[in-house]
Formats: structure tokens, C-alpha cells, sequence
């Protein structure tokens, strides 16, 4: 899955799949799974780092966590967050940055922000980086909402992330994300973008989803949005697991003859 590809869904019409991973044996069942991209994103500093929000992670977390993922994958498109402070400084520093990115073996990177972000966006593609924007709920912005909540209720703010929107398809961005907005505001801004939407708490029509991968498991559960649906319940069953041997092992049944050595 290559970027031109990535773009490519929207006009065939085929709904695409995103899912977060950090590590190489994610990163390779996520692949398995028939995934067309995976996003190192800075949701690590949560659910693999157990931070409050995502603004300590750091550009060497998130290269490490990059490098790993890049390394596992053969096929699956690769996009790597931007983390918060890593380009918001100036142009300058937003080029340099992406490049480590991509130097790590992302075949893309994200950015949060729309309309202040665009000469960020117009420097990276000049030198051949792609960009896939991201509007809505910025989580690196969530002191400034106050939170976590859902972006453009009123219509001067829908309208807002509406020329967000074109501001950073004309800018050269070739996806967006689209957080926690309402599902109308969602199907507007697909229909009037011509790059494929990839929604997370934005409604069935965007032109793909995506989720993070330890919600999608069960594995966190400190808190779950609206938005997330778990497939499973891993962390019960790790649990479970744990549980039984611990048992097993002050009972003195495990290891048992059959995991010893003769």
C-alpha cells in the first residue's frame, strides 16, 4: 500500500481500514490481518506510556516506536504522528522533524491542525513527505478545548473545519482524519474533499475508520469513548491467564514433567 494507492480507495469506492500499533509483533498480526495502513500514533503516551493525555511523548518515542513498526511491516502503508512541539516551532523544525520520521522507515507522517498548519503542510510535500492532516478533536489540543469533547455543534466551527478541510487537501495533504465530530458534518466534509476521510468518532461516511489498536482489543479500559467498539476482551482473558498460573505455580502443578527437561 503505497500513498497514490492509499488515495486511490476513494475513487474505487473501497472503505479503508487504519489501526494504531507501536511494536513489531502488533505491527505483523495487524499486516496478517489484511490492514491497509497502520498509525504509530502518539496515543502510545496512553495506553503504552499510561499518561494522562499525549503531550509528553517525544520525537525519539515516537522514531523508536516508528522504527519498530517499520521494521515488522512488508506491505502495509506506515504513518507516523507528529507529537506535540515537534512542529508547531516553525517550518524549519517541521521539515527536519518529518524527515526523522521518515528516515525511521514511515512511508508518511500526521499532523494535527488545519488553516495555522498549512505552511507546514506545503514545506513537507515541496521535499517529498506525505502528509495526512488531521481536524476535529486534536488531542494535542486538549487543554485549550478543555478536554475531550466534540468539535463543530454550531455552524460557525462546523464551517470552520469545513475550509480546515480544503485549506489542507489545496496544501497537498492527501488524507485527513476526522475526530469526534458530528456524522452530518463528517458526510459533508467527504463529499466535499476529493482526498479520502478517515473517521474516528465522525459517523459511517467517511472514507475509511480507524481506531486504536489496544481499544479495538479490550486490552485498555481505563476509559472508552463513544466512539470505540471492542472486537474482543483481551484484557479478561489476560487476566484469566495470569490468574491460572499463578495458581498453578503455588500449587506446584506447573511445570509439570511435560515442560521439564530429561
Amino acid at each position: 500500500m503505497t500513498v497514490p494507492e492509499f488515495q486511490r480507495q476513494k475513487e474505487k469506492g473501497k472503505k479503508l481500514v487504519v489501526v494504531t500499533a507501536y511494536d513489531a509483533l502488533f505491527a505483523r498480526i495487524v499486516e496478517q490481518a489484511g490492514i491497509e495502513a497502520i498509525l504509530v500514533g502518539d496515543s502510545l503516551g496512553v495506553v503504552v506510556q499510561g499518561k494522562q493525555d499525549t503531550l509528553s511523548v517525544t520525537m525519539e518515542d515516537m522514531i523508536y516506536h516508528t522504527r519498530l513498526v517499520a521494521g515488522a511491516r512488508e506491505q502495509t502503508l506506515v504513518i507516523a504522528d507528529m507529537p506535540f512541539m515537534s512542529y508547531q516551532i516553525s517550518v524549519e523544525e517541521a521539515v527536519r522533524n518529518a524527515g526523522r520520521l521518515i528516515q525511521a522507515g514511515a512511508g508518511a507522517v500526521k499532523l494535527e491542525g488545519g488553516i495555522p498548519m498549512i505552511d507546514r503542510v506545503q514545506a513537507l510535500t515541496r521535499v517529498g513527505i506525505p502528509v495526512m492532516g488531521h481536524i476535529g478533536m486534536t488531542p494535542q489540543s486538549v487543554n485549550q478545548y478543555g478536554g475531550y469533547k466534540v468539535q463543530g455543534r454550531d455552524e460557525n466551527h462546523a464551517e470552520a473545519l469545513l475550509a480546515d478541510a480544503r485549506a489542507l487537501e489545496a496544501a497537498g495533504a492527501f488524507s485527513l482524519v476526522l475526530e469526534a465530530m458530528p456524522a452530518d458534518l463528517a458526510k459533508t466534509i467527504t463529499q466535499a474533499a476529493s482526498i479520502p476521510t478517515i473517521g474516528i468518532g465522525a459517523g459511517p461516511d467517511c472514507d475509511g475508520q480507524v481506531l486504536v489498536l489496544y481499544d479495538l482489543l479490550g486490552l485498555f479500559d481505563d476509559f472508552t469513548p463513544k466512539f470505540v467498539k471492542p472486537y474482543a476482551h483481551l484484557k479478561a482473558d489476560a487476566l484469566q491467564a495470569l490468574r491460572r498460573f499463578k495458581e498453578e505455580v503455588e500449587c506446584q502443578k506447573f511445570p509439570s514433567d511435560l515442560e521439564s527437561y530429561h
